[in-house]
């Protein structure tokens, strides 16, 4: 269980900006960096996590892009990390697990969204904003390919901020999980579960809120009440930036085959499959990609400042 921390936990990093919100109560959103290393080519990468952050400011909240850097847990970052991380070949894509080994091994390290929320957690910081959310694989009732995403929102008291489960995955039964842990899916402003690319999934979303004051009433109410783990909040993209459903499934369809015929699989296939997509789309889908997280930035903001307000 890793719920956030009076104090910050005393091995991570902090910038000098987000050491002062916290301490006193102003709102700080968690980036992951995961989604510059792997996620974006260069320099789309730098360019969106740079406007990502003038987004969170813009909205009142200081932003924290989270990495491990030369094995420092790194909460906040400059912009020549920044350039680092969509630069260099040397950063590992690092989950939950891999964080001890790369803070012993003292590497670089991209943080996904299990990692993000939980070095979030230990520093303090209750709301985090992503592009789409890990889930189960197609085709895990034969390779068990369930992203840690999902058993870190169990466990970790962090509300995620994201365009829903990533159109690649079986949002399905990423839903039933989501369920069977115990995690609140609450969908801002549709009836429907966004899916990434598209603003419909054919799935309803558990649970439907419309403002993000209510939002962070839901998360006050939560943890108020001991109940341990993180908040999924799904923002569909905006409709002028979707690629309809229809469209896009058959793109990935193409992209899930070419994955298969390459053996690509594990924690490859994520950054593999999105960056397929790009190539089929010709680019439509990095401009999607890019248009939502901006969206869940604005949210994420908004987010921060109503749970800051309560606290």
């Amino acid at each position: 269980m890793t719920t956030p921390h009076t104090t910050p936990h005393p091995d991570l990093v902090l910038t000098d900006e987000v050491t002062r919100a916290l301490r006193d109560n102003v709102p700080v959103v968690a980036l992951e960096s995961t989604i510059i290393s792997h996620g974006m080519p260069f320099p789309q990468n730098v360019e969106m996590a740079t406007e990502v952050e003038r987004i969170i400011r813009d909205g009142g909240a200081v932003p924290a892009t989270i990495a491990v850097l030369d094995g420092r847990p790194r909460i906040g970052l400059t912009h020549d990390d920044l350039q680092l991380l969509a630069t260099s070949p040397d950063v590992s894509k690092i989950s939950t697990r891999d964080l001890p080994y790369a803070i012993a091994q003292g590497i670089h390290g991209a943080t996904t969204v299990a990692s993000t929320m939980r070095l979030a957690a230990l520093a303090g910081i209750s709301v985090f904003v992503t592009g789409g959310l890990g889930g189960v694989h197609r085709g895990a009732e034969r390779t068990y390919d369930v992203s840690a995403d999902l058993t870190e929102l169990s466990r970790t008291n962090v509300a995620v901020v994201s365009a829903g489960v990533k159109s690649i995955l079986d949002i399905g039964l990423t839903l039933e999980m989501l369920e069977t842990l115990g995690v609140p899916v609450v969908a801002y402003g549709t009836d429907e579960f966004p899916a990434f690319f598209s603003r419909r999934s054919g799935h309803a979303a558990p649970m439907r809120i419309d403002s993000p004051t209510d939002l962070a009433a839901l998360m006050e109410a939560k943890w108020r009440l001991g109940m341990v783990g993180g908040v999924a909040i799904v923002n569909p993209i905006p409709v002028d930036d979707e690629i309809p459903a229809e469209e896009i499934g058959v793109i990935i369809d193409q992209a899930l085959a070419d994955m298969d015929a390459n053996g690509i699989h594990g924690k490859d296939a994520t950054p593999f499959l999105l960056g397929r997509i790009v190539e089929i789309t010709d680019g439509a889908s990095l401009a999607a990609n890019i248009a939502l997280v901006n969206n869940n930035a604005r949210l994420g903001a908004q987010v921060a400042c109503e749970y800051a307000a309560r606290r």
